[in-house]
């Protein structure tokens, strides 16, 4: 057995998959470097990006699997879950090895494997794309915080970057400690470090807007207006907008 380790990103695990070809490994156990723990009864290989390797293995990869098949391996790979990478190792090893379409083997474990954990991956994305609420800071950055079980800040990036074209913003994950922010040019990956007044970003009152306050009352208030309380189905309501959600969403919060 060799245990490879990488950087954490895709194009890192990329690299990694063009090394267990390059070297012709037959078992491996891949992992991210900062999770390795030393074992007597494996060898250890760290995998450094290449561009080149990445490139060669994403061309392949792109000559046989669709659009929607790439996007599915790529969500799976944010689920971060863990071995994930071995799973997605042999998905691409059963893509290459076939001659024909695998993408809706179903049959195949791994191919189901990856197909259920995209989607759960995008209906995460999707309900950040629906739950992230803005805050103003003094500045005027409208800031979010979020707690996603999966690293979906990639996925939503664009949405946010066409919706909020004019306005500079930061959402950060408080979860993987890093975010994303956008300068009304570019989406760049932040990383920052937060005083314990802020308790790791989450609590920002010190320096929001003046008016923010006020800002959150009247959206409170607008959200008790339109909430027919005759017509209050918690489950359905739950099953839409989970708890785990409600911290972060200012109409949740008592007056």
């Amino acid at each position: 057995m060799v245990t490879i380790t990488y950087d954490g990103t895709f194009e890192g695990w990329l690299t990694v998959v063009f090394e267990v070809y390059e070297y012709k490994f037959a078992d491996v156990e891949i992992c991210k470097k900062e999770l390795f723990q030393p074992n007597v009864f494996n060898k250890h290989r760290e995998s450094q990006f290449d561009q080149q390797k990445f490139t060669r293995v994403w061309k392949g990869l792109a000559a046989k699997l669709s659009t929607s098949a790439l996007s599915a391996l790529y969500k799976t790979f944010l689920s971060e879950e863990k071995g994930i990478e071995n799973v997605l190792l042999s998905y691409v090893q059963y893509t290459l090895n076939s001659k024909q379409s695998i993408e809706r083997d179903y049959s195949n474990a791994t191919v189901l494997k990856v197909a259920q954990t995209a989607k759960r991956v995008y209906r995460e994305s999707h309900r950040m794309e629906a739950f992230v609420r803005f805050q103003l800071t003094a500045d005027n950055l409208y800031y979010a915080i979020c707690q996603p079980d999966f690293n979906v800040l990639p996925l939503i990036q664009k949405h946010f970057k066409e919706r909020y074209a004019d306005q500079r913003w930061l959402i950060y994950d408080s979860s993987r400690n890093y975010g994303i922010y956008y300068n009304l040019s570019v989406v760049e990956n932040v990383v920052m470090s937060f005083d314990e007044q802020t308790n790791k970003g989450k609590n920002i009152e010190i320096i929001t807007d003046e008016k923010e306050e006020l800002y959150q009352r009247l959206w409170q208030q607008y959200f008790a207006s339109v909430n027919i309380a005759a017509r209050k189905n918690m489950k359905l309501h739950i099953q839409h907008m989970p708890k785990r959600y409600w911290k972060f969403l200012p109409e949740k919060h008592a007056f």
